[in-house]
């Protein structure tokens, strides 16, 4: 796969907003990269917090790191904004909460040489508690027809954006993310592609996904849900097709915090880690003080086990 003179292989771009949290465990994830041709876009998209001091010490550690800092925009404008930058035909996205495994690049960058017609590659997650511990791996479908059918069904988890490497040319040539549908902006994105190309998931595991209540599945759910019946039906008169009748428009069901914080309990427990069970256990007595199940999570964390 020939690069343009003097491009890496990828280009990571990210866009943080006020990110402090988990920025530098995402950034040490990425920068231990088995393929080591790289170019880490960071979109500082107006950040209030110690997100441009921390950029500014691994650039200085790191040549690949590229700070870039733009007004406060959003969450697209950030993307576009990286991705425009981006010297690489290859673009890998990432976001600033997660972590990533060491071959990620690597495999992802493989499959899409051998597969020159797939103009984005995912992969299967690890999706873990806020302080680390693992919940669960996803299920993600992995050919072209299973996930676009469910991106066609609202699914936008079916192509993980967290994890997700585009072909900069095409994702350019489709319009690029747009402010249209605000935080659906990759299952708007996937479905266009989707019309030009091929898309497809590894097996295998490449990336931990962090959930907590600052996820855009959990905080924005509400909006995810408004814009899918414009963006879906958009999407099929594209296919020259009409929405099957009586299609139900959904998002991925986000638990009641108090459910949320005593199951990570357990999680956190069954990974021996005492200090974010406990944690979880004053969430989740906080969000839901009449559950019982909330008592017997907090009384384990309490004696740690």
């Amino acid at each position: 796969m020939k690069m343009p003179d003097g491009a890496p292989t990828v280009s990571i771009v990210i866009g943080a907003y006020n990110a402090q949290r988990y920025l530098a465990q995402t950034l040490d994830t990425l920068l231990a990269q088995t393929l080591r041709d790289f170019e880490l876009i960071v979109v500082d998209d107006g950040s209030e917090d110690a997100t441009p001091r921390i950029l500014e010490e691994y650039k200085k550690k790191d040549p690949r790191v590229r700070p870039l800092r733009i007004a406060h925009g959003g969450i697209v404008d950030a993307a576009n904004a990286g991705i425009e930058a981006a010297r690489s035909e290859l673009i890998a996205r990432a976001d600033s909460d997660d972590l990533y495994l060491p071959q990620r690049l690597e495999k992802q960058v493989e499959y899409l040489a051998t597969h020159p017609q797939v103009v984005a590659v995912g992969s299967r997650m690890m999706v873990i508690e806020p302080y680390g511990s693992p919940v669960r791996i996803s299920d993600h479908k992995l050919t072209h027809e299973e996930i676009e059918a469910d991106l066609l069904k609202g699914v936008g988890w079916a192509m993980p954006q967290p994890v997700a490497m585009l072909r900069k040319s095409v994702a350019v040539k489709v319009g690029g993310y747009r402010n249209k549908y605000p935080w659906s902006e990759d299952l708007d994105l996937f479905l266009r592609m989707a019309e030009v190309g091929r898309l497809a998931n590894l097996p295998d595991v490449l990336v931990k996904y962090r959930h907590h209540p600052g996820s855009t599945n959990w905080s924005k759910n509400k909006i995810q849900l408004a814009n899918k019946p414009h963006m879906l039906r958009e999407a099929y008169e594209r296919r020259g097709k009409q929405p099957p009748e009586g299609m139900i428009f959904s998002t991925p069901w986000v638990e009641p915090l108090g459910e949320k914080y005593t199951h990570w309990v357990w999680c956190a427990l069954k990974d021996k880690n005492v200090t974010g069970a406990r944690r979880h256990a004053v969430s989740a007595l906080k969000a839901s003080p009449l559950r019982p199940s909330a008592w017997r999570a907090a009384y384990c964390a309490l004696r740690g086990y």
